[in-house]
């Protein structure tokens, strides 16, 4: 199977600068390999790691140590190395990230946020805001008044319209029903399926498991000795 994302002991070390310096270690000698087609889901207790490892491979945190290696342009790049130039690009073409929480420049409306993420594509956008349960009516309102479910669900669309071939997942369903959950498991499914692979934190666990190929286990420092 083709690899997608391989990282090679990567660490991370958080600096506590207001208490004198005190350093934090999050994460280290992590080794993960996922495939096209795959879905790996972040295993291990609250305050493990498992979100500063997401924000790592997506460049948000700058690794202390180790390389993350992603296919870009049908070669290996080492994130951890790259220059924010590079990083861009990568992000832009080939690393797809859905966070728990939407940030947006306030007063743009909500198809304007989604179809920008795929170069104005407005029907796309139109489509998989009606799939995620956001009416028409909404769709010329800037998202700051929906409610937690429904940013949460433009956040997804955001994520999910460029098809990009590798997803970072941080809690898709977290704000979500039943009934919503379960169209975000068919997304995840659809983009497997096309090949993407995905890297995700599901703390709920029939989501996890109607997704998961595997778990990667995120220790805990103090008990990685």
């Amino acid at each position: 199977m083709t690899v997608m994302l391989r990282t090679e002991n990567l660490a991370k070390t958080f600096t506590l600068h207001l208490q004198g310096g005190l350093r934090l270690p999050v994460l280290r000698d992590v080794d993960l390999e996922v495939h096209a087609g795959e879905c790996v889901a972040l295993a291990g207790p609250s305050g493990a790691g498992k979100s500063t490892l997401l924000r790592a491979l997506y460049g948000n945190y700058r690794a202390d140590g180790g390389r993350i290696w992603v296919r870009h342009g049908g070669e290996m790049v080492d994130l951890a190395a790259a220059p924010p130039r590079t990083v861009l690009d990568v992000r832009a073409r080939t690393l797809g990230y859905v966070s728990q929480f939407l940030r947006v420049v306030p007063r743009v409306p909500t198809l304007q946020i989604v179809a920008e993420a795929a170069d104005g594509a407005d029907a796309r956008a139109q489509d998989l805001l009606h799939r995620l349960n956001i009416p028409t009516r909404l769709h010329a309102v800037p998202p700051a008044t929906f409610s937690g479910g429904e940013q949460q669900r433009v956040n997804l669309a955001r994520g999910f319209i460029a098809g990009h071939p590798i997803l970072l997942l941080d809690e898709p369903t977290a704000s979500l029903d039943a009934a919503n959950a379960e169209i975000v498991v068919g997304m995840i499914r659809d983009a497997k399926a096309r090949g993407a692979a995905v890297v995700g934190i599901f703390h709920d666990t029939e989501v996890r498991d109607a997704v998961a190929d595997r778990l990667y286990e995120v220790r805990p420092q103090q008990d990685a000795a």
